[in-house]
């Protein structure tokens, strides 16, 4: 997209506004499509917690992708994007049984990351085949601060209680059908990637009748120019033919899966601000933007760098700014960074905002979320509108009787 395709849709749809590409999504669906392409059954099931979009859900059933969810919300949401439910994962973490059973009932696959939960549905529904999430105790993401693969993680069963697990397999009958491993984002390091995955064949012959290994995902992609991202293709290489040469060993064709998120959509996201003051103080220039991490987090929460650009005077001298927003807490973006010399009125535009941005909104400070708009064939289209005072107060209930009442009790007395 052009700096002035996004200005256009600041004037046409205003500021602040999350705005996605679909031609990057199907760019980078296809590139991890045919990293993989001597593997015979691939399924990739897009992580729909990176961004849930309604319409970017949609555009992933029409790129032929499954949905890897994590709540019933997610699941109900999958289905009426059209996906068709044995095309849908539920990949929980810390629900109820009766939130399992809810998604199990609505015919989508199950995956169980726990002893007691796998004992309680296996003894209840033993017809129902489920897939394992085990923690390989392998941290292969790159940031600590959303690595899940280590030891003291609360996500999956740990390969040291495979004997306790193939126990209960053995004693409620109930069927697996697939093995499960998630370590982490921001993978760079293929070879430890690889290393967790032999653990995973190496679980999954416990099982005779699997029918698909999901491999997880957390690739990473680049943040700034130079920066380093996980090479899918060689990655696609050396697995695909480990994987090949377990389907010999299995002796069966199974499904390789993945639940990308931020591989597909991250890229593909710019979120754009207008700056409502410039600051300087004796050390520092700020510039203040209408958003804060009410709208985008990622930054505060992790220490995630998403380049800033100012758009609206792309040539112009760099300076250095301090980026920050509007919320009544320290909500800094940037540091001291240099940007093209902002003024007053122009638009920062935020890159690498398609993943974990917008979902992670909140209205603290009682402000609105900002609207949602997908780049489509050259078009601009509006998927979400941008919320109001009466969004707001939606579900809240005024009691102000109450209060009412109250106070005619007192001037009686």
């Amino acid at each position: 997209m052009k700096y002035t395709d996004l200005l256009n849709i600041t004037k046409e749809f205003g500021n602040p506004v999350y705005v996605y590409d679909a031609g990057k999504i199907k760019s980078q669906f296809n590139r991890l499509t045919n990293a993989f392409k001597t593997v015979k059954n691939l399924k990739l099931n897009y992580a729909a917690k990176a961004l849930s979009n309604l319409t970017i859900l949609r555009l992933m059933n029409d790129l032929g992708s499954g949905l890897d969810t994590v709540s019933i919300q997610e699941v109900k949401l999958g289905l009426l994007a059209g996906f068709k439910p044995e095309s849908i994962i539920f990949t929980p973490n810390g629900v109820s049984l009766e939130e399992i059973e809810e998604a199990a009932a609505l015919g989508v696959r199950i995956n169980i990351d726990n002893l007691s939960i796998l004992e309680q549905f296996g003894s209840t529904h033993p017809d129902i085949p489920v897939c394992i999430r085990i923690n390989p105790h392998v941290m292969a993401g790159g940031n600590s601060n959303i690595s899940v693969g280590h030891i003291d993680s609360k996500f999956g069963v740990s390969i040291h209680q495979i004997p306790h697990l193939l126990r209960i397999v053995e004693l409620t009958k109930m069927k697996i059908n697939g093995i499960h491993m998630h370590t982490g984002s921001d993978i760079l390091d293929i070879d430890v990637f690889l290393y967790a995955s032999e653990i995973l064949f190496e679980t999954a012959k416990n099982f005779r009748e699997l029918e698909f290994i999901d491999f997880g995902s957390g690739f990473k992609v680049p943040y700034k120019d130079g920066d380093i991202e996980t090479n899918i293709e060689e990655l696609g290489e050396k697995l695909s033919s480990r994987f090949n040469e377990f389907c010999e060993e299995y002796g069966k064709d199974l499904t390789l899966a993945f639940e990308p998120g931020k591989f597909l959509v991250s890229e593909a996201g710019y979120f754009l601000a207008k700056v409502n003051v410039v600051k300087q103080t004796t050390s520092t220039v700020f510039a203040s933007v209408d958003s804060g991490f009410n709208h985008l987090i990622r930054p505060m929460l992790y220490g995630a760098n998403h380049q800033i650009f100012n758009i609206s005077n792309p040539e112009g001298r760099e300076r250095y700014y301090s980026v920050v927003g509007y919320i009544c807490e320290t909500d800094t973006f940037a540091n001291n960074r240099r940007i093209n010399e902002i003024s007053e009125g122009d638009i920062l535009c935020f890159k690498n905002a398609g993943a974990y941005c917008f979902t992670m909104a909140s209205n603290y400070n009682s402000r609105y979320r900002p609207a949602e708009v997908l780049w489509y064939e050259g078009k601009s289209v509006l998927i979400r509108e941008r919320e109001s005072f009466d969004d707001l107060i939606r579900n809240q209930i005024d009691v102000k009787d109450l209060f009412a009442a109250k106070n005619q009790k007192a001037s009686i007395k």
